[in-house]
């Protein structure tokens, strides 16, 4: 690998006017650990695919990730970190993406405020993500920081007057959201706001190793990005598959099999994997009794898939890992340059509001 540049040290494209893109990106995650392959099909490729062509800002959502890890604030420096190297492995380049950590821009905090007041309590409460994560992990107790998240990814978004947000599927009830927050804005006080629209990624949301509906870090279920081929291995290898196939004889269901729902998402070769769900919907046993089609099989052919795909993102994660000064250059630089946009957004909200006074601080 080329050796990286010093972010301090080089003038990035984005600042260059003659490459400012017209349209600008907003996306981003929660840093609360490593990134997994639910990131990468639901986000990261897409985020990859559209840099040279947007204006793209990737929020560190660290605020956000106080929700439900306020009693440990500290674990966010290290995870901050975590996300960055994945990022910098799958290709995201620093010279055309601001990584923008979210507490560093208070001009988002302002913009929530002004947002609460143009949604109401039902609405926030009726996103099935709010519902879910309610269920799995407050019960009765629930924090406020937790049921007004929603709008503040909404500030997130229109802090940076994002034009396109490339999410995962499970999150068009925010985009819904935001558009509804930013109608109700300029219905009130004249046309200032990006109406955003979303861009959801080709592969449906992952399941998780163990079957359930979502990979998630929560539920442990999550094969990383950061993964080692050994770990890659006993993860799949004990991934569930058809629990009515008991001795691997008998006809299987690829429908709903997370092992064939990989193999969709990541295998380049999708006659080879047409052939594997064709003879393994068919079973049976050769002269001696053995599967002609085992799970173990389509494991493995999956297992040489994801190892093809993660073999160039370790080596290049491990490269930028080498380098902690690099990664928090890049960090500050794409914060400065965040925060420089937002500050342009909330000018233009405080004039239409008439929040504009007169004072000198």
């Amino acid at each position: 690998m080329r050796k990286h540049e010093r972010a301090g040290q080089t003038q990035f494209l984005m600042n260059t006017a003659s490459n400012t893109p017209q349209k600008r990106i907003l996306t981003g995650d929660r840093p609360t650990g490593r990134l997994h392959l639910g990131h990468y099909a639901g986000s990261l490729v897409n985020r990859v695919k559209l840099q040279n062509d947007y204006e793209t800002y990737i929020l560190l959502a660290d605020v956000q990730a106080l929700t439900d890890n306020y009693e440990r604030p500290e674990t966010l420096q290290a995870h901050i970190r975590e996300v960055v190297l994945d990022y910098l492995a799958v290709g995201l380049d620093p010279k055309r993406c601001a990584f923008v950590v979210q507490s560093l821009v208070p001009e988002i905090a302002e913009l929530t405020i002004y947002y609460l007041n143009l949604v109401t309590l039902a609405r926030v409460e009726r996103n099935p993500t709010v519902k879910t994560e309610i269920k799995q992990k407050f019960g009765h107790e629930v924090p406020m920081g937790f049921v007004c998240y929603p709008v503040s990814q909404c500030a997130d978004i229109t802090a940076f007057g994002a034009h396109l947000v490339p999410v995962g599927d499970d999150q068009k009830p925010m985009i819904e959201l935001t558009r509804e927050i930013v109608g109700r804005f300029n219905q009130y006080y004249g046309e200032t706001l990006v109406l955003p629209e979303g861009m959801y990624a080709e592969v449906s949301r992952l399941p998780g190793i163990d079957g359930q509906a979502k990979m998630s870090k929560s539920l442990n279920n999550a094969i990383y990005l950061s993964d080692d081929a050994d770990t890659l291995k006993k993860k799949v290898m004990s991934m569930y598959t058809d629990p009515q196939r008991i001795r691997g004889t008998e006809p299987g269901n690829v429908e709903g099999n997370p092992v064939f729902t990989y193999l969709d998402a990541f295998h380049p070769n999708t006659a080879l994997i047409d052939e594997l769900k064709e003879r393994y919907r068919q079973g049976g046993a050769d002269e001696k009794g053995k599967p002609l089609m085992g799970d173990v099989v389509v494991k493995r052919e999956l297992i040489d898939c994801l190892n093809s795909l993660l073999d160039p993102i370790r080596t290049r994660r491990a490269e930028f890992e080498k380098d902690d000064a690099y990664l928090w250059d890049v960090i500050s630089d794409g914060t400065r340059r965040g925060r420089a946009r937002a500050g342009e957004v909330m000018e233009a909200v405080r004039s239409a509001m008439k929040l504009n006074y007169p004072v000198k601080l």
